[in-house]
């Protein structure tokens, strides 16, 4: 185990120390996520409100319920917090509330209620809503005031107010959501499909371009070096495959942590994202020791690596989710290994998923790693014998 771990740090020192790598691994990755989510990043299909100020106040209470009773989800939390949350396109509107907004209202003057949308279009549409809860919130204390400048009590002014709302029949109108792709999205915060997306992008396409520290080895005599020192074929072999999963593995957690740390993705279960992307890494390693192997000049296996790895990635979904594609190209990307991990991380990620729910993505992803694997290991050890 020592000698394959020595070989795969190498391996991976040899691709950092690239300076070309830095920009594309580590740099592009993330900016490509804020593009894509700044423009075209999904909303969740909920109309949600963040409200900051004291939650225990009578305007904070009339507010809330009003909002709940017009179907709107309200989350309360700091002035810092929702103002995050807007930035991050977490929520649509974010209310905020002064103690002295507060006082007035319940003494039953005019209070200041400042409400700000998000950035994306539908954040409009949210504040629309929100006015009219606003306005439904004023209306009803205007008439309690009313009635208790008639005389009535405040306690016989809401029971009044109650029976009136009782007596009304309201016209309700009943929406109906049967498109399955939005609620396949429904609770996706902003950048979160992008996240998953790029990731599995880069990393098959990194591992796959790679691959051309490989093929250096094999011309400036490195493997066939390790393979005169006492260290057995297998260990050689072993060792440039851990050092290929190694390089998947160190860009892929960095955009894991990077996007969770700067954008707020959620990942779900991070144990199970860390298998789900372990086993994609190994698919990813198997992958470029094939190309490597196969393969005799750097120059050829780079751009090999960078098309194959963008046409597998767009049939995956990395590019167009694939619950847009049709009938027949959704059979085609299941040929991918990103499709599968797609639908791992959509199973972790949206809708809370076990290990267990998963086990079927998983096990095509270990077959594939194993196939690939014993395939790329045969090569790599006939290639040994060829000259370049």
């Amino acid at each position: 185990m020592k000698s394959l771990a020595g070989i795969a740090l190498v391996e991976v020192r040899r691709f950092l120390r690239d300076r070309s790598n830095i920009f594309f691994v580590f740099i592009f990755p993330l900016l490509l996520i804020l593009l894509l989510g700044s423009q075209f990043g999904a909303n969740s299909g909920q109309a949600r409100v963040g409200l900051a100020g004291d939650v225990g106040s009578g305007l904070a209470k009339a507010l809330v319920q009003q909002l709940q009773a017009d179907g709107l989800d309200v989350a309360t939390a700091g002035e810092a917090t929702v103002r995050d949350q807007l930035s991050r396109g977490r929520i649509d509107v974010g209310i905020f509330l002064a103690d002295a907004d507060a006082a007035d209202f319940s003494a039953g003057r005019p209070a200041r209620i400042e409400a700000v949308a998000a950035s994306q279009s539908s954040a409009q549409a949210v504040l629309q809503e929100v006015r009219g809860s606003v306005q439904a919130v004023s209306t009803e204390q205007r008439q309690r005031k009313l009635l208790e400048g008639a005389g009535i009590g405040a306690a016989e002014a809401a029971a009044v107010l109650e029976q009136a709302r009782e007596s009304v029949k309201r016209p309700i109108m009943d929406l109906v959501d049967t498109n399955d792709v939005t609620q396949e999205f429904r609770g996706l915060g902003k950048f979160d499909l992008g996240a998953v997306q790029q990731l599995l992008l880069f990393v098959f396409l990194s591992s796959l371009t790679g691959a051309a520290t490989l093929i250096k080895a094999r011309r400036l005599g490195v493997v066939a070096r390790v393979m005169a020192a006492p260290v057995a074929s297998w260990q050689a072999v072993g060792g440039q495959a851990l050092g290929r999963f190694g390089i998947a593995a160190v860009q892929g957690l960095y955009i894991m942590a990077g996007t969770a740390l700067l954008f707020g993705v959620e990942w779900g279960n991070p144990l199970l994202a860390g298998v789900i992307l372990a086993v994609f890494c190994a698919v990813s390693a198997a992958a470029a020791m094939v190309i490597g192997s196969v393969l005799d000049n750097d120059a050829a296996a780079s751009g090999v690596g960078v098309g194959l790895g963008l046409v597998l990635a767009g049939l995956g979904g990395s590019m167009v989710p694939p619950e847009f594609f049709s009938g027949a190209l959704q059979q085609v990307s299941l040929l991918t290994p990103h499709r599968w991990a797609y639908d791992a991380f959509a199973e972790v990620q949206r809708h809370g998923g076990t290990l267990t729910d998963i086990l079927p993505q998983l096990g095509v992803l270990a077959a594939m790693a194993a196939a690939l694997l014993v395939l790329g290991s045969f090569l790599l050890r006939r290639s040994l014998g060829r000259a370049l």
